[in-house]
């Protein structure tokens, strides 16, 4: 299952958008309004939404294209990629890929979540200064 967000311009540096995405304390700012819970940890970070179960988040690559978040959990197979382009010197294209394997059932279940979730980051990280 693959979900895109939509491009947005963000009015920074990719060398800056580098840096924030490195750190696990940063995603709290990306997060939904409706965060129950975020814990960071060492190479990720762990959060709860109001009404859908706790998603633990590893920061498995971060370069000066693409910021790459794993599933934590061997249960899930899933990766959430912030695909960086840089277009000058203080901006930076960004686009929120979704990759995931799921079965069928699975799929049908998250879509539409998933989807509000990525359009949230989108509008979260777009807004951020």
């Amino acid at each position: 299952m693959n979900l895109e967000g939509r491009k947005i311009i963000v009015n920074k540096s990719s060398k800056d958008l580098v840096e924030i995405l490195k750190s696990p304390e940063n995603y709290k700012d990306f997060m939904p309004d409706g965060l129950q819970k975020f814990e960071t940890r060492e190479d990720g970070f762990k959060f709860g939404l109001q009404g859908m179960p706790e998603i633990a988040l590893k920061i498995d690559e971060v370069t000066d294209e693409k910021a790459v978040l794993k599933s934590a959990s061997s249960n899930l197979d899933f990766s959430l990629t912030a695909a960086l382009h840089p277009l000058n010197e203080n901006q930076t294209e960004v686009q929120m890929l979704f990759e995931g394997k799921f079965n069928p059932f699975i799929k049908m279940m998250v879509e539409k979540p998933l989807q509000n979730f990525i359009n949230t980051l989108t509008d979260k990280i777009e807004a951020y200064k």
